[in-house]
This record gives C-alpha cells, structure tokens and sequence, in this order.
C-alpha cells in the first residue's frame, strides 16, 4: 500500500522593495537564477517574476508592459474608481428617496 505524502504549505511571505532588488542583483551579477533561488531560500518563479519586473521598470521589457509604478498607480485608480461608484450609487439612491418624500409633502 502506498503512503501519500504530504507536503507541509509554506506561509507566504512577504518582502520589501529594497530585499527584492537585492535578490534581482544577485542574479544579474552572479548569474544562475536556480541558485540564487535556492541560496535566498525563494522560489525559483518569484525570482524569475522579480527579474522580468526589475527589466520591465530598466526600460527593457516588452511594448505596453506596465513599470511597477504605472501597476501602482493603477491599483490605486481602479480603487479609487470603485469608492467613487458606490458614493454616486449611494447619492443616486439618496435623491430618488427624497424625490419621493418631496412628492408626498407636496401633494
């Protein structure tokens, strides 16, 4: 009979902006991705996400792809965006709820 397996999950972890460009030099300097990776105790796609994105703000990636301030500030926008649709829904329901209050006072 076979015994399954199974792999503890790892907690995601989070990491700064200074700890994150320091693992992208140490590819770009020391080169081998899967090492680094394993020497930083990462894996190897945050890693490889790390590099392409750190390209990306140099200038060097691909025709449209967003820099990580333009992904910020677009976070930020979108967020924005929605706070502001559910205060004109709020104000939209508001005025119809006085139209008819108006309506019944006036009649």
């Amino acid at each position: 009979m076979r015994e399954d397996v199974h792999m503890a999950k790892r907690k995601r972890r989070k990491f700064t902006d200074e700890q994150k460009a320091d693992a992208v030099r140490m590819v770009r300097e020391v080169g081998g991705l899967p090492q680094v990776a394993r020497d930083l105790d990462l894996t190897e796609s945050a890693l490889r996400l790390w590099v392409k994105q750190a390209e990306i703000d140099d200038g060097g990636g691909p025709e449209g792809a967003l820099t990580t301030e333009e992904k910020e500030e677009l976070r930020r926008l979108r967020r924005e965006n929605r706070t502001l649709k559910m205060e004109r829904d709020f104000l939209k329901k508001a005025t119809a709820f006085f139209a008819k209050e108006q309506d019944r006072t006036s009649s």
